[in-house]
């Protein structure tokens, strides 16, 4: 059996509600996958499967080769890093790190030598003897990842650890852990809702709706290639437009159009436009292929009635209608530029994305 993680045929139910219909995934030893989707999706239910703290209602979970389904925690080899920092405040950062360690009867010197290499590591050296209510948020959520980190673990689980940081602090977490990940070498699988975090860390993705997996790739590919509507407008801040239209012309007069907009479709995109021709589309727009002027000839022509423009320095976002249809715009004018209001723009057609309209399927 392959090194990594895998997951066959996962179900999990509560009672006659099931939550994961089935799940199959694998995770390449030393890789850094992200589960990512809305509350509720089933992706916690997932890492908590996969950590032993679940049962699960049918399939099995394997872990460096290992079938570890009906294992409990402590036999995985797993360390997890939780939303809330669960640690002891009774305790300083030096015990709190060291405390599973202790539990499991180590030696005092090797103790001593893996908490002092995950203080250097994750910058605590000095805090070693403050407790948790003297530190701030980033650092007792360092002081969390250290205790996972000392135990030397095949693999570490996140549960939305950076959630109840601000946003700064997120940010530069993000950074601390795709270092930790460079580091270390370590099977790591992270759980969050948040696309940006997603989008940043993560050598692969997985998108779930529902307990469904809806696609697995790398943050550029589930960003250019989405497989269907829900992936499209979930990938992507602000996210992703999608307007009913229908497809005319043929060859390089193709167009799509709706109310309001006519759009031709580009030479790459030709191919797929003429097989779905005969069907009702959705064409998705994002927000960040819209300009203020053709910046090349594939630029088209749009008119936009702004209602709302926000000044983001280089960057104003524009909350505008297009045929009474709602759609979000960033243009990118410099920061001197006054806020932008109704007219024309123009919008990347390269950079269309059609849509089957009944089943949400990319075309």
């Amino acid at each position: 059996m392959e090194r990594g993680v895998t997951l066959r045929n996962v179900v999990k139910a509560f009672g006659p509600v099931t939550i994961i219909p089935e799940l199959n995934l694998d995770v390449a030893e030393g890789e850094f996958v992200v589960l990512v989707g809305p509350s509720g999706c089933g992706k916690s239910t997932t890492l908590r499967m996969i950590a032993g703290l679940e049962k699960v209602t049918d399939g099995t979970i394997s872990i460096a080769g290992r079938d570890v389904t009906w294992e409990r925690p402590k036999q995985r080899d797993i360390a997890m890093v939780f939303q809330s920092y669960a640690l002891y405040p009774h305790m300083n950062v030096a015990q709190n790190m060291s405390f599973a360690l202790r539990l499991a009867g180590a030696p005092k010197a090797e103790i001593e030598e893996r908490v002092t290499r995950a203080a250097n590591m994750l910058e605590l050296t000095p805090y070693l003897d403050r407790r948790p209510k003297d530190l701030s948020g980033g650092q007792r959520q360092r002081v969390a990842m250290g205790r996972a980190v000392v135990r030397d673990a095949y693999c570490f689980l996140f549960d939305e650890p950076l959630s109840n940081l601000d946003a700064k602090l997120r940010a530069s977490m993000r950074t601390e852990l795709a270092l930790l990940h460079k580091r270390l070498g370590r099977t790591m699988i992270y759980v969050t809702h948040d696309q940006i975090e997603a989008m940043t860390m993560a050598d692969r993705i997985v998108i779930m709706h529902e307990g469904i997996v809806q696609q697995v790739g790398t943050p550029k590919e589930v960003y250019n290639s989405p497989v269907n509507t829900f992936v499209a407008t979930f990938i992507g801040s602000p996210s992703m437009t999608l307007l009913e239209a229908d497809l005319s012309g043929t060859g390089a007069k193709m167009a799509v159009q709706g109310d309001g907009f006519k759009l031709p479709i580009s030479a790459r995109q030709r191919k797929q436009a003429e097989a779905a021709k005969n069907k009702k589309v959705l064409v998705g727009l994002r927000p960040e292929h819209f300009a203020v002027e053709a910046l090349n000839k594939d630029f088209a022509p749009i008119d936009l009635k702004v209602k709302v423009s926000e000044y983001i320095g280089s960057s104003q976002f524009l909350a505008a209608d297009v045929g009474g249809k709602s759609l979000t715009a960033a243009v990118e004018v410099g920061p001197e530029a006054e806020l932008l209001g109704d007219g024309q723009y123009f919008f990347d057609t390269r950079r269309l994305y059609l849509f089957d309209r009944e089943s949400g399927e990319a075309l």
